[in-house]
């Protein structure tokens, strides 16, 4: 009996069940990969939710510190974090803007993109990722008027 290869698919995907909205995922000018609107979003809606494999801090660390992969860690609470790279729901590709469209709320255990004003169909979704001051920069290139240069809080 011959082994059996496991392909990862080179092209994200998204997971019906978490989407509230027709979504689709493809190339971003923000950066990679991005989920775009297919229907118009009324504001103040879930749109998607973040899921994916539920690790402590420990693991954090340890994957945080990875060079061979991109990173999709969500932070959950001061034990939990979500790894999206893991079981993601597609969420994982939302892009970082200084002017998001979305905005996280998490609500028992569960990461909720809820739309932070009207999005219209064909926008691209974006969310602050609100990275830590006192961590390494990381430059943006979200392109936003209020555009702050980083991702990370001044």
């Amino acid at each position: 009996m011959g082994q059996v290869k496991v392909v990862k698919s080179k092209v994200p995907r998204l997971v019906p069940e978490f989407c509230a909205f027709q979504l689709e995922i493809r190339k971003s000018k923000i950066h990679r990969w991005g989920v775009y609107a297919l229907e118009s979003i009324p504001a103040r809606h879930k749109v998607i939710e973040y899921t994916g494999e539920r690790i402590g801090r420990q693991e954090t660390r340890r994957r945080s510190d990875a060079q061979h992969r991109m990173i999709y860690l969500f932070t959950l609470d001061k034990y939990w974090t979500l790894d999206g790279a893991v079981g993601g729901s597609g969420a994982e590709y939302i892009n970082h803007s200084c002017d998001p469209n979305l905005r996280a709320k998490v609500t028992q255990g569960h990461i909720l993109y809820m739309s932070a004003r009207i999005i219209k169909k064909g926008e691209e979704l974006t969310v602050d990722y609100h990275f830590a001051k006192d961590i390494e920069t990381v430059y943006c290139q979200c392109g936003a008027a209020s555009c702050r240069g980083t991702i990370n809080l001044k």
